[in-house]
């Protein structure tokens, strides 16, 4: 199934973090600071790199796509109209996605559709967020509403718990351990410590990840994403546009979309995400590609114990095999099998809802084209897939992207 070729032109990505105070780091001897900003900000920061990468200016981009999860979080309506106006783009075609956390992904789908149809020929699709404006309790209990209103929600369950229920799960039918939890947060943390755009750069052991306080057990603090502040960009454009644009145009040669159930309850099992299965599917199909092409991969860890399901979901190991494959080192760049999040994933780059699908792509533009930081750049990466989950599987997107 031939798709129609259209290409990502330019990237943007803002530093990932607290980003409501000023924030200075010192990595090594190196030291960088980051002004306090506000979803306004956040998006200058991503798009304008963005254009510039693409050689474009405002007058080139036709139409926009802004991914904004949660409004309450920024205390902003209509956040999407602000940013367009914000960044230049007023009086041309925009709206709004929203996925839950698979908001960013959902954002460059949509704009895919649009060029794919022909009613555009170069869009943008810009993911934001500002999450860390609001207490962590509140924050929770914005994210805890995405949860049946009847039969979740009332009852306290969170996102922490429903994840929760699938690692108990996993531990009771496969066998995973406490250990190859922890194993995921050590191997997040690692490639995230040298990542200058990451939310946590900080190394963790085995020791730290089992040793830290429980969260939704048996889930702890370290196999919990961030919650963080951010955005990110992407420029797309149609195969004369793209080619005219930019020497190095990434094609989005598969798609896949799937959703699963409301309630936790109604799945067939709690091993694996239904949605993540059809849309990987749905993409290696569209693509001609199989999970043996893939070079590198970045998979929605929103915990570690999703990280895990995502290697099965995605044919990248065997199915009850995800914890072991961790333990072997297969998401390792020097490893066996496919390098996972080498960026740090939502686990230690941070997690803001409406960036996270795009900062995915932005990332996999780096590793494709070399340029990602060389202490987690993978050799010869020519294949990139990337997993985007919003609520834990009623959303689900899968890119292959390809030079």
């Amino acid at each position: 199934m031939a798709i129609p070729k259209v290409a990502i032109v330019g990237i943007g990505h803002s530093k990932y973090g607290k980003r409501g105070k000023i924030i200075e780091e010192d990595i090594e001897g190196e030291k960088a600071a980051y002004p306090a900003v506000t979803i306004r900000e956040l998006a200058h920061e991503s798009y304008f790199p963005a254009i510039e990468h693409a050689g474009i200016t405002n007058d080139d981009v036709e139409a926009s796509v802004i991914g904004i999860a949660a409004e309450a979080f920024a205390g902003q309506g209509a956040a999407a109209a602000l940013i367009a106006d914000e960044v230049g783009i007023i009086g041309k075609p925009t709206m709004r996605v929203e996925t839950a956390c698979a908001t960013g992904s959902t954002a460059i789908r949509t704009a895919w559709a649009q060029i794919a149809s022909g009613q555009f020929d170069v869009m943008a699709a810009i993911g934001v967020e500002t999450m860390t404006w609001v207490s962590t309790a509140y924050a929770t209990e914005l994210m805890s509403v995405a949860g049946d209103h009847r039969w979740e929600y009332p009852y306290g369950i969170s996102f922490p718990t429903f994840y929760s229920l699938y690692a108990a799960r996993k531990m009771a039918v496969d066998g995973l351990t406490r250990d190859q939890l922890s194993a995921v947060s050590v191997k997040s943390h690692y490639y995230g410590y040298y990542n200058k755009l990451a939310h946590l750069r900080r190394k963790v052991s085995i020791e730290d990840a089992n040793g830290a306080v429980p969260i939704a057990l048996p889930l702890r603090l370290y196999d919990c994403c961030l919650i963080s502040d951010g955005a990110a960009t992407v420029i797309l454009a149609n195969e004369e546009k793209a080619k005219k644009m930019s020497s190095d145009p990434l094609w989005i040669t598969g798609l896949g979309c799937s959703s699963d159930t409301m309630r936790v309850t109604d799945r067939p099992n709690l091993t694996n995400l239904g949605g993540s299965v059809r849309a990987a599917e749905m993409a290696y199909k569209s693509s001609g590609r199989s999970a043996k092409d893939i070079n590198v991969a970045y998979v929605h860890d929103c915990f570690s114990i999703a990280e895990i399901m995502a290697y099965e979901d995605l044919g990248f190991c065997e199915r009850g095999q995800g914890g072991k494959w961790t333990e072997e080192r297969g998401p390792y760049i020097d490893g066996p099998g496919v390098p996972v999040n080498v960026d740090g994933g939502l686990k230690s780059k941070g997690h803001p809802l409406g960036a996270t699908g795009i900062g995915q792509v932005v990332d996999a533009y780096k590793q494709v084209f070399g340029t990602a930081e060389k202490q987690r750049q993978v050799p010869d990466a020519e294949v990139a897939l990337c997993h985007n989950v919003g609520q834990h599987g009623q959303f689900v997107n899968v890119f292959i992207l390809e030079p």
